[in-house]
């Protein structure tokens, strides 16, 4: 994590380019897109889940995994179609199938949704909380606040 002036960051790899902005939303347990969320609202709605009833939309999404299945990108991508999706995901781990969801929502609907792989240093520097702004691009990616 570096400082400069007011402003924090953590760097981080760019899995799918863009950028978002938005509150930080902290998952307590790993989600499923498919069948833990609603397609039309980006609400969680697995009763299991921690967060049930939270919205995703317009957030920044940070979980260490995914969980489920592979239909989830197919979800994701839909959800970004329909603009109830987060605004950036920050995974603790490589997810091939949500990663492929934003890559497919990008090629297809021409709309980008960032996803950062952060290493574990880069997510315990995190904010727990308020809006940061991520910037995801080929020669690398990072998440900004205020601090």
């Amino acid at each position: 994590m570096s400082q400069a002036g007011g402003e924090r960051h953590v760097s981080a790899e760019a899995l799918c380019p863009g950028d978002g902005s938005g509150d930080i939303l902290w998952l307590d347990e790993p989600l499923s897109f498919w069948g833990g969320t609603a397609l039309d609202t980006g609400v969680i709605t697995d009763v299991h889940h921690p967060q049930h009833g939270v919205s995703l939309v317009g957030r920044i999404l940070v979980m260490g995994a995914s969980r489920g299945s592979s239909s989830s990108s197919s979800v994701l991508a839909e959800q970004i179609r329909a603009a109830v999706a987060p605004a950036a995901i920050l995974l603790g781990s490589r997810d091939a199938i949500v990663t492929l969801g934003a890559l497919a929502a990008a090629e297809i609907y021409g709309t980008r949704l960032p996803i950062l792989l952060l290493d574990e240093s880069g997510m315990a520097g995190l904010p727990r909380s308020g809006p940061v702004t991520v910037h995801a691009a080929e020669d690398g990616a990072s998440v900004c606040w205020n601090a």
